[in-house]
């Protein structure tokens, strides 16, 4: 999950309302609701990114590693911008990268990544990524 930035490309960009109960006793976002909106962005790329009979069916994925850097406190309310960034990819993986904005805010309030496995839904193991989403992943210039 270390590749240079320049390597990312923007893939996809998932916009989360901050909801009441995502705050702890604090009085700001719990730190695990951070991993949450990395989650939702991850799978609406997934289900642009994999054909509509294809994703969940045959075709699945999971996470090897995953990590989040706490740069400034959520609070309520507000909407949160999640840049998902992917790496080069592997056989049967790709390092995805976020970015976590709130309200046009120019500086993050967290950034994380994750190992994205793809995987064969019936057998629940690891699988070469299909051809097809490979291209799409690979294309330069298009958000996957």
């Amino acid at each position: 999950m270390s590749e240079p930035p320049e390597t990312r490309r923007l893939a996809h960009v998932e916009r989360i309302p901050i909801r009441w109960g995502d705050m702890d006793a604090m009085g700001h976002v719990n730190n695990t609701v951070y991993f949450r909106f990395m989650e939702q962005a991850r799978i609406a790329w997934f289900e642009r990114l994999v054909p509509e009979d294809d994703a969940w069916q045959s075709t699945g994925i999971v996470i090897a590693s995953a990590s989040c850097n706490y740069k400034r406190a959520m609070t309520y309310p507000g909407m949160v911008e999640v840049k998902l960034y992917v790496g080069p990819t592997g056989g049967a993986s790709v390092p995805t990268h976020y970015e976590l904005r709130i309200d046009g805010d120019p500086v993050p309030y967290a950034d994380g990544a994750a190992v994205v496995v793809f995987i064969d839904m019936k057998t629940q193991k690891s699988r070469r990524i299909p051809d097809a989403i490979r291209e799409r992943l690979e294309r330069p210039g298009t958000p996957a």
